[in-house]
Order: C-alpha cells, then sequence, then structure tokens
C-alpha cells in the first residue's frame, strides 16, 4: 500500500506537468521506474499501462475545458498509434538506446526555438497559418509514437515542440489536443504490448499509483492550462525540452555529474527568467489593449 502510495504522488506530479505543458509524463515515469531497476521493455509497458487511465482523465479533462481541437486529435492520433504500434514491437527485440543522443539533439533545438518564440518574442521559422494538414500531421504523429514507445515517454516532446514552432494555435490548444490524441496512442502502444511481450515478472503497484495520481491531478492540470498566461506556458514548454533532452544528451556522452549539474542549473534559471519577461511583456501588452487612448 505504501509502495502504491508513493507511485500515486509521482503520477499526479508527472500528469500536473504533463497536463499543464503538454509533455513530460512518460518520461517522468520511465525514468522513475528505470532508476528503481525496471529493464527499458517493463519501464515502457508499465508506463503505456498506466497511461491507458491517466491519457483518458486527461483528454476528458481537456475536452470539458474548451482545449481540444477534434479533427486534429483525430488524424494525429491515429498516425501516432501506427507509430506506436511499430515501435512497441521493435522495443520488444532491439534495443534503442544510442537513438536517444540524436533525437534528443532535435527536440532540444525544437525547444531553443520555442524559447525564442515565447521567451523572447523571436519566430524564427514561419508559422503556417489555419489548421495543420495531414501532410504535416501524419508524419508527425508516426515519429511521435514510435518515439513514444520505444522510449517510454516523447510523444509530447516530439508533437508539442512541434506544433509550436510551426502553427499560431495557442499553447492551451496545443497542449489540450496532443493529451488527447495521446490516449490514442496509449491505447495502441498498451495492446502492441499485450501481444509481443510477456508480462512475467511485471510489477503492478507502481502502474496502480501511477494511475491513481494521474487521474486525481488531470482535471486541474486542465482548467491550470487554459488559466496560465500565453507567453509563459510557451516559454515554460521550451525550458522543460531543452532541460529534459539536455540530460539525456549529457547521459548519454557520459559528461561528469558535477558538470551536468550545473549545466542544467544555468538552462533552468534561463527558462525562469525568460518565463518572467515574458509574463511581464504579456501583461504590458494586455494593458495596452485595454487603454482606450491605445491606436493598434
Amino acid at each position: 500500500m505504501q509502495e502504491i502510495f508513493q507511485f500515486a504522488i509521482a503520477g499526479g506530479f508527472a500528469q500536473m506537468i504533463d497536463g499543464m505543458l503538454g509533455m513530460a509524463f512518460g518520461v517522468i515515469s520511465s525514468t522513475l521506474l528505470v532508476a528503481l531497476g525496471a529493464a527499458p521493455v517493463g519501464a515502457s509497458m508499465a508506463t503505456h499501462f498506466a497511461k491507458f487511465g491517466t491519457c483518458a482523465a486527461s483528454g476528458i479533462a481537456h475536452w470539458r475545458q474548451g482545449n481540444v481541437d477534434k479533427a486534429v486529435v483525430i488524424r494525429l492520433g491515429l498516425a501516432g498509434a501506427l507509430g506506436a504500434m511499430l515501435g512497441a514491437g521493435v522495443l520488444v527485440h532491439v534495443a534503442m538506446g544510442d537513438a536517444k543522443v540524436w533525437m534528443s539533439a532535435l527536440l532540444m533545438f525544437l525547444g531553443f526555438l520555442i524559447l525564442l518564440r515565447f521567451g523572447a518574442d523571436i519566430r524564427l521559422i514561419p508559422a503556417i497559418s489555419g489548421r495543420p494538414r495531414s501532410n504535416m500531421l501524419v508524419p508527425l504523429g508516426l515519429i511521435g509514437g514510435f518515439v513514444d514507445a520505444t522510449g517510454g515517454g516523447g510523444w509530447g516532446p516530439v508533437t508539442t515542440p512541434t506544433l509550436l514552432t510551426v502553427t499560431k494555435t495557442e499553447p492551451r490548444m496545443v497542449i489540450g489536443t496532443v493529451n488527447a490524441a495521446e490516449f490514442i496512442v496509449a491505447t495502441s502502444a498498451t495492446v502492441t504490448f499485450l501481444v509481443t511481450a510477456t508480462l512475467e515478472g511485471m510489477v503492478w503497484q507502481p502502474v496502480i499509483g501511477l494511475i491513481l495520481g494521474g487521474v486525481i491531478a488531470a482535471p486541474i492540470a486542465a482548467k491550470l492550462a487554459g488559466k496560465f498566461p500565453h507567453a509563459p506556458l510557451g516559454t515554460l514548454v521550451g525550458g522543460l525540452v531543452v532541460l529534459t533532452n539536455a540530460n539525456t544528451i549529457m547521459l548519454g556522452t557520459e559528461v561528469v555529474d558535477q558538470t551536468r549539474v550545473w549545466v542544467l542549473f544555468g538552462i533552468f534559471i534561463g527558462a525562469v527568467l525568460l518565463a518572467a519577461a515574458a509574463w511581464r511583456r504579456e501583461k504590458a501588452d494586455a494593458g495596452l489593449a485595454d487603454d482606450p487612448d491605445f491606436a493598434g
């Protein structure tokens, strides 16, 4: 019972971050399980079993808050389901550790673009207008689902930064849509694991705890995502992407612990300062918009 309670706290924390920023439940959960000695396949299986419950709760909560684009959910989710099916099948037979460093480098680049866009109000990649089309959503979903299944997490870090970078959609809509589509992806990965892998040795206490904590936190996180200021939320998403993937790269290249800690601390402080600056800028812009003497 105590172990379930501990994982419920971890699941609640992970879901709060995931529901507000559109990523990190799988990364946090898988990292915790691996640290406790679980094999990569076992960690990914347990995380996706937990996601089956938490993603349903999160998707419904975001739907009720009006944070979901239904058309995008269907196209992105179905492509992600196919990618997750392929990734889960590969993970059972192949070690994918080396690929994480290269994928993390790409994700960190996207994170920097997001930090510049929301934290410094600089957009390096022109955004498309209107709703993203299938020619972008299908390959994005395939890659996101594949990375998610092979790494135990990655759907949010792949899809959220990309949609924030190449569209003009506000962060709460991107986050809600990505969370809703993740339920389809988690279902596909879970079914594939059940068919292709053995459940022998699976420890269910972490799964139960992660689901309980995640289900409780999901509606709270969905409400906060809708109310959190636009620019600071996007800045925090970018900071989280850079921080998470910088850590993965340094672990994969065997950077010494002391250097790694200082680098991560620097990224954290930089993201917080940029988020604070974005908050002040957004408040100032809102004040100008409300000023009757301000013309355009």
